[in-house]
């Protein structure tokens, strides 16, 4: 995370009030005017192209607009003008976090650490950072340190969550994870209001659910509703629309709204993503049978024919996704191309059939290899048609995607490729999942490497 207090400006002979220009930039920066502060900032620098002060906050308002290599450029330029300025090494570690530079964001956080041993900002930072490489301990205790510090700070406590859950340590990760909604930024559950987080206990009055992370949160967090209903017998379920059906499967006696504000009133609340919290779960109690999710008759059928006609018999048919959602917050890591899926395109007798919505469809157009891919995304209207087409595939292929939840929730085999750092949920030197029993795991063997992970799935579907 990024801080955007700018330090004291050096001190230049410019014909500009640089002081004043410099504190308005930081207000537009810090109050989301980005354009209007870039404009500012542009002026700054081709008056004073040697104001560390500028160019520190410049690569700060190109950060936030994903612009990370230039941002990383002028924030070391700011570093090398001033390198006692703790803050601009601070932020340059996030922004070299972002751009898959590990040694060299460890290498500014110490720094910065040198200049204040004591800069919560930096020591969350460099936990990121270990967790990104792996170090797990040395993340745990650079988040425990700043926690010490401040041990009302949400980011550190969040990230401790996530590394925590990410050993399979889960009594202490998941009262970790409670923090994630104090994180600046992080949409609560709810808006303020006086009903009370539900406890876990058996409940008279009306609870609501919230569905209130990403889709493939939701398909993987349903597993719990169940559970609920047995302790609330009056349960409704605020979810996105398009994850309507699917909860409707998981329990047939919740009612569903579209909003928290659409619910009558309530007794208590609570988030799915809290429910495994409340559970007590383990890797040895998560719930949940599998399958879980079933394909629409009708719609299965459709497909069926669909499918049918486009593709040949006898040919191995393999469902491929390779992008996430952009908007997710480590969708850099966690998202491939549809380029490094080669290896795939190289297996004989086999149709790559693309279950990609989204941004991600533009790359179809570049498509050029052996095995043909057809083209569906256009043609998928929700979820009860992924699952309808889900269930015609011999194989689905996919990076951490709802779609890889949603194979997994309805027992069909999946195979996951996962950054060199996973997601908590994947854990750690396994290939298999205690969420999902037919999903089968693959994972870089060092950060980035796509094309050796898809290796590693080709050679397996050779054997």
């Amino acid at each position: 995370m990024i801080t955007t207090f700018p330090p004291p400006p050096r001190t230049l002979q410019v014909p500009v009030p640089l002081d004043d220009l410099l504190r308005v930039a930081g207000e537009f920066v810090n109050g989301g005017r980005l354009e209007e502060a870039e404009g500012l900032l542009t002026h700054i620098l081709s008056a004073a192209p040697d104001t560390a002060a500028a160019l520190h906050l410049k690569g700060i308002l190109l950060f936030r607009t994903n612009r990370h290599e230039a941002a990383a450029e002028l924030v070391e330029r700011a570093v090398q003008l001033a390198p006692d300025a703790a803050e601009f090494c601070r932020n340059l570690c996030p922004i070299y976090e972002r751009v898959g530079r590990y040694e060299d964001a460890l290498r500014v956080g110490r720094h910065a650490l040198d200049i204040n041993h004591y800069d919560l900002q930096t020591l969350y930072n460099m936990a990121l950072v270990y967790y990104r490489r792996l170090q797990l301990d040395d993340s745990i205790a650079c988040a425990r340190r700043a926690v010490a510090l401040d041990p009302s700070a949400p980011g550190p406590h969040f990230q401790l969550a996530e590394t925590l859950l990410l050993r399979g340590e889960f009594a202490e990760g998941w009262r970790e994870y409670e923090w994630r909604y104090r994180i600046a930024g992080a949409a609560p559950p709810l808006p303020p209001n006086n009903r009370p987080q539900w406890d876990g206990m058996p409940l008279a009055g009306k609870l609501l659910l919230i569905a209130d992370q990403g889709f493939g949160d939701t398909i993987q967090f349903s597993r719990y509703i169940p559970w609920v209903c047995e302790r609330c017998p009056d349960v409704v379920v605020a979810a996105d629309p398009v994850m309507r059906p699917l909860i409707r499967q998981v329990s047939s006696a919740v009612k569903l709204v579209d909003g928290w504000d659409r619910c009558p009133p309530f007794a208590a609340y609570c988030p799915l993503s809290g429910l495994p919290r409340l559970h007590g779960t383990t890797l040895g109690t998560i719930p949940g049978s599998v399958p879980y999710l079933r394909t629409d008759p009708v719609r299965t059928a459709t497909w069926c024919a669909r499918l049918h006609d486009l593709i040949q018999p006898n040919i191995q048919r393999i469902g491929i996704v390779w992008a996430g959602r952009p908007e997710h917050s480590n969708d850099c890591n966690r998202s491939a191309t549809l380029a490094v899926f080669g290896p795939l395109a190289e297996l004989d007798g086999t149709a790559l059939i693309s279950l990609q919505k989204g941004r991600g469809q533009a790359a179809i157009g570049s498509y050029f290899e052996r095995a043909p891919l057809l083209n569906l995304g256009a043609e998928i209207a929700d979820f009860v048609d992924t699952m309808a087409v889900i269930a015609e595939m011999d194989l689905v292929v996919t990076v951490d995607t709802a779609v890889a939840h949603l194979a997994g929730a309805m027992g069909k085999p999946v195979w996951i490729m996962l950054p060199y750092a996973p997601d908590w949920r994947w854990l750690l030197d396994r290939n298999d999942s205690p969420w999902y029993p037919t999903a089968r795991l693959f994972r870089q063997s060092r950060a980035g490497d796509w094309i050796g992970v898809t290796r590693q799935v080709a050679e397996a579907l050779f054997r």
